[in-house]
This record gives C-alpha cells, sequence and structure tokens, in this order.
C-alpha cells in the first residue's frame, strides 16, 4: 500500500486533527517561526494540505498525495506532485526549504536530504521539523503504529539520527529548537519554544548548506 493512500484517504481526519489539537499545532509553527524567518524564495517538502506553509507564506510546495495537494491548492499553494527523492527544482535554485513530519514517510533519507542540499543555494536554510523517536509522544507513536491512520508506515528518527544524515550530506547545524512538552492531550497552551532537544517532542532542526 502507498504511504499516500491513508493522506488520499482521510483528508478531513488529518484536517481535524490540527483542530483538535490547535495548541500543538500553534506549538510547532511558533517554533518554525522563531528558528528561521522565512524568505520569499522558500518551497516546502511534503507539503501536504498546506496547514504549516499558508501561515508561514511559503507559496510553492512538492505533496504525492493527491488528496493533499488539491486541498493545499486552495490554500493558494502551488503544489507539484512529487516526492523528496526527485525534487523538481534547479541546482542551487532555492534559498529557504521546510520539511515539516515529513522524514519519516521518505523513502530513502539519505537521498532526501542531498537533493535538498542540491537545490538550496549557499548559506541557504533547511528547517526540519519532526517528532523525536525518543520523546514521550514519539514512543507513544511507535507503540500504537499498527493503529494509527497517519503513522502506520512512518519510521521515526532521533535528533542524533537526524544530525548525523545531515552532517553526511553537508549540512552544518546552526540552531535546534524543541516544543510540544508533555503528551498531546496535556498541551492546552500555546508552548514557547527552548533551545536544544531531549524535553520536547516536536524537535526543529535549522541546517545551513
Amino acid at each position: 500500500m502507498p504511504k499516500t493512500k491513508p493522506f488520499d484517504e482521510y483528508l478531513n481526519e488529518y484536517e481535524e486533527w490540527f483542530v483538535q489539537n490547535s495548541a500543538v499545532y500553534s506549538s510547532e509553527l511558533k517554533a518554525i517561526k522563531f528558528i528561521s524567518r522565512v524568505p520569499e524564495n522558500a518551497v516546502e517538502i511534503g507539503v501536504g494540505s498546506g496547514l504549516f506553509a499558508e501561515p508561514l507564506g511559503i507559496k510553492t510546495g512538492i505533496e504525492p498525495s493527491e488528496a493533499m495537494r488539491e486541498k493545499a491548492k486552495e490554500r493558494g499553494i502551488h503544489v507539484v506532485d512529487g516526492v523528496a527523492e526527485n525534487l523538481p527544482w534547479k541546482d542551487n535554485s532555492i534559498d529557504y526549504a521546510l520539511m515539516v513530519t515529513t522524514i519519516c514517510f521518505v523513502d530513502d533519507v539519505k537521498k532526501s536530504l542531498s537533493e535538498v542540499y542540491r537545490v538550496l543555494q549557499n548559506r541557504g536554510s533547511f528547517i526540519i521539523g519532526f517528532v523525536d523517536k525518543n520523546s514521550p509522544v514519539g514512543q507513544f507513536y511507535q507503540k500504537n503504529k499498527e493503529e494509527s491512520l497517519f503513522y502506520k508506515d512512518a519510521t521515526f528518527h532521533s535528533t542524533e539520527e537526524l544530525y548525523k544524515y545531515l552532517k553526511e550530506a553537508g549540512f552544518s547545524i546552526k540552531e535546534t529548537q524543541q516544543t510540544v512538552f508533555g503528551m498531546l492531550n496535556e498541551v492546552v497552551d500555546i508552548q514557547e519554544p527552548r533551545e536544544g532537544y531531549g524535553e520536547g517532542s516536536f524537535v526543529v532542526i535549522n541546517a545551513v548548506k
């Protein structure tokens, strides 16, 4: 079964999750905004339905799920069909690339990161947000994968693992922020991000080419 199938079939449930967990969603957005300014020439890889791209002002994205692409287009985003392992942009052509809870779904992490490195301009920023597999939420998701609509086929990574992959791809780690302190149902207010990792379940890395 393709990894896009749940996202094609359960778009409404996907959107509803962000409504039900609005403080989590807003905390994640806040951490992404905190770690780096979003320039004009920005893209999101695995843009989904545009729930991050739209409030961040990102106008361009790539997404393999047809239902998600159509919803992102409704939000005013120019989105093309494709995957992280084969990005449609030219070498050294992008200032800023965002990837949010997408790295756990790619088929080839190293190929995906090398593609991001290829399309970014020198000193360009790659912002990667993800659920750390060693965090409380990460451990919960892994333990309950079979019952999850969306994470059944996910492969979670630790922050240390992603540091290693990013450095192997040629990136320098500029900054790391974390948020989502506590289990999802315990996050009732928008949280301030904190530097580093190891406490928050959602980690944002700013890696620079």
